[in-house]
């Protein structure tokens, strides 16, 4: 379950949700195609992970990111996905 907080006139979504989540949402948000920029932020609002993402490029050279993704999940109960579209 997650939170979303959209502001429409800067192109960008916040989403709260739980760590186990973060690797589901963000393939989700990837498969939606309309991202230009993703950055995930802690409970206490500093940023743990930020890429960029360019449509020819997502395969190859997100799967480190996943990884990473993978990582933050594990360590963290609650954080924050932040979308510039």
């Amino acid at each position: 379950m997650y939170e979303n907080n959209n502001y429409e006139n800067n192109n960008k979504e916040e989403y709260t949700i739980k760590g186990e989540e973060v690797v589901e949402k963000i393939k989700e948000i990837i498969r939606q195609g309309n991202a230009k920029h993703i950055s995930i932020r802690g409970k206490d609002g500093n940023e743990i992970l930020s890429f960029p993402v360019t449509v020819g490029v997502v395969g190859i050279v997100l799967a480190p990111v996943f990884a990473a993704l993978g990582a933050v999940a594990a360590l963290a109960t609650e954080c924050t996905i932040v979308i510039d579209r």
